[in-house]
């Protein structure tokens, strides 16, 4: 009876640890002890068991000149781990069915490739668009919900070499307005009669790994009181990573 209560109670020390390694992750840098002492409400005594266990097991490391504590080789090793399992596209494409059922809207799922946005799965609704969109048609950035969405949260370094002549006020202020309200959405611009809206799923750096876009011939689709951007949002974080970062 002991040992199943404790298993649904957990460990108490493996509990104190994670709550030692999650201060390490949410800080910038190296730590001293009365740092994470003040961080943690653990007196130093029984804090420097732990971090001395930790470090033993390369989830951290100590500096030999400050004596100051950082995250260690392991806890490097685990995270990119982790990363490696994070398959953005298989988890978000699962969840394209019930967004599609929920607004009515076909939806696309599109990654940053060489040439910019790359739709790479189709998502129907029943009463399906025809359009010369397909699976491996690259968005164009600035005029399309889609790159609109990873101007605003992919890194600078991969969008700014292919927004070619674009007005640079104009491209600005996109990002801004993108990150501002988390969406994008264009109405019958880049193609006739066609409206889209789109969101970013966000890596833990706050950066979009992948973006969702709606498409309709409605324009009620991209209202900003509508209810399909309140579905698309909440499906994107959904299968987003937390970040302190992330803005949507």
């Amino acid at each position: 009876m002991l040992q199943d209560t404790e298993d649904r109670r957990g460990i108490g020390s493996v509990d104190t640890a994670m709550t030692i390694l999650k201060v390490f992750a949410r800080d910038s840098g190296p730590l001293s002890l009365k740092e994470v002492s003040d961080r943690t409400g653990m007196a130093t005594s029984k804090l420097h068991r732990y971090l001395s266990s930790l470090v033993a097991q390369g989830m951290l490391s100590q500096k030999a000149r400050s004596g100051r504590y950082d995250l260690g080789p392991f806890a490097t090793e685990l995270g990119l781990s982790a990363l490696a399992r994070t398959d953005f596209v298989n988890r978000t494409a699962d969840v394209l069915p019930d967004l599609v059922a929920a607004t009515g809207c076909t939806a696309m799922l599109s990654v940053w490739g060489a040439r910019g946005p790359v739709i790479v799965r189709w998502e129907r609704a029943r009463n399906h668009i025809v359009t010369a969109l397909g699976l491996g048609t690259v968005m164009p950035l600035v005029h399309s919900a889609t790159g609109q969405v990873f101007l605003g949260f992919a890194p600078a370094n991969l969008t700014d070499p292919l927004i070619g002549e674009s007005d640079a006020k104009l491209v600005e202020d996109l990002k801004k307005t993108v990150r501002r309200d988390g969406y994008s959405s264009v109405g019958g611009d880049f193609i006739p009669g066609l409206y889209a809206l789109a969101a970013p799923v966000l890596n833990w750096q706050g950066e979009a790994e992948t973006v969702i876009t709606l498409i309709a011939t409605d324009p009620a689709l991209i209202d900003p009181n509508g209810p399909a951007i309140g579905a698309l949002i909440r499906t994107c974080r959904s299968v987003s990573l937390p970040s302190g970062d992330a803005d949507a």
